[in-house]
């Protein structure tokens, strides 16, 4: 079958590709399509690292293939958006709700394919860049058939992440005001996030100017083109001359990180979604931080996705969340290329992978 790899050194589809039957607890999921996230782009330039050979792809949608033995609520036929977390489900994290914390979710990567005899692992315990995969029960989650793939797909990453990080971790409240700095495929969720949340001032900040429409369109109140503005911290406060109450750096720029810290009203909340390099350190004013200012770390949305997919999933058909919109452009798996140089150049809000 085929499927993207990443040796180490260089990226190629291939057509070779095999995979194991699913065991207990797992499903075998036949995908339709998958978005191209940032975070693969960072395995590929070394900013995450993680052991090669490796089949990429995290952010995917498909039809249920087979399922493993006790595995009771998908079955063959499913439509599924699956997740990256790969939880325990018995932890004392995940017993209190939280599994974004579960330890037996992080850093064991599996190898379920092979090729040529030579087993390859999974990427964020999912690789949704290949014609079939196989993950855990618990990461796939049953979705209405009527959600086109290429847009459900786009849930189990980049909406889990941006709309989460607004609603379940941040937990913006009506009327308050947001700053969302980059208005990639996770900022324009943060976007649309903090517009169902009932945000009263949503300021995007981006240097493309061509990213003003569509963070209009997802739900921002203003737009500052940080490639024109000499001093952007300077145009923001303009519009909320005391700080802002929430903001929210989605590039994963230390210096970003900072001016999201330095833009925050009295008990402001800066929250950290970008991922700069893994030993790179940011700076703030410690003084700053005793007026009830706080830092916050985000993983995955803080979400529980078997809960907040299908939730999603609702608010789409509701014509509440926007999915399609995202779509800039798809491209046959064969295209992996062109793919990347449109989202490293930043022709598309996200790119979506069809097998």
């Amino acid at each position: 079958m085929r499927g993207v790899v990443f040796d180490g050194k260089q990226v190629q589809v291939v057509e070779d590709l095999e995979i194991r039957d699913p065991g207990p607890g797992e499903v075998l999921v036949a995908i339709s399509a998958a978005g191209l996230c940032h975070s693969d782009l960072s395995v590929i330039d070394g900013t995450i690292p993680f052991p090669p050979p490796v089949v990429l792809g995290h952010e995917g949608a498909g039809v249920v293939e087979a399922v493993g033995p006790g595995v009771t609520h998908v079955a063959p036929g499913d439509h599924v958006s699956l997740s990256t977390l790969a939880n325990c489900g018995a932890c004392a994290d995940c017993d209190r709700g939280r599994p974004t914390m579960c330890r037996k979710a992080i850093g064991m990567p599996g190898q379920p394919f092979s090729r040529g005899g030579r087993p390859l692992f999974q990427f964020a315990s999912n690789s949704a860049f290949a014609e079939r995969t196989i993950v855990k029960a618990v990461q796939a989650v049953k979705i209405p058939a009527d959600i086109p793939p290429t847009s459900a797909a786009l849930i189990g990453c980049g909406v889990l992440t941006g709309v989460g990080a607004v609603l379940n971790r941040a937990r913006v409240g009506h009327g308050e005001s947001v700053v969302v700095i980059g208005t990639g495929g996770i900022g324009l969720n943060v976007i649309q996030g903090a517009r169902i949340a009932g945000a009263g001032t949503i300021v995007a900040v981006d240097a493309n100017p061509a990213k003003e429409a569509v963070a209009r369109q997802f739900g921002a109140t203003h737009f500052i083109d940080a490639s024109a503005v000499p001093d952007s911290p300077a145009a923001v406060r303009e519009i909320l001359p005391t700080g802002a109450d929430h903001a929210f750096e989605c590039v994963g720029s230390v210096k970003l990180i900072r001016q999201a810290v330095d833009l925050l009203d009295r008990h402001g909340q800066a929250i950290l979604l970008g991922v700069p390099g893994f030993k790179e350190e940011a700076s703030f004013m410690v003084s700053s931080m005793y007026l009830d200012k706080t830092i916050m770390g985000c993983r995955y949305g803080s979400s529980r996705p078997q809960r907040d997919i299908a939730l999603y999933a609702e608010l789409y058909r509701q014509g509440r969340l926007l999915l399609d919109e995202l779509v800039t452009e798809t491209y046959p798996v064969e295209d992996f290329a062109k793919a990347v140089d449109d989202a490293r150049h930043g022709r598309v809000a996200r790119g979506v992978l069809t097998f």
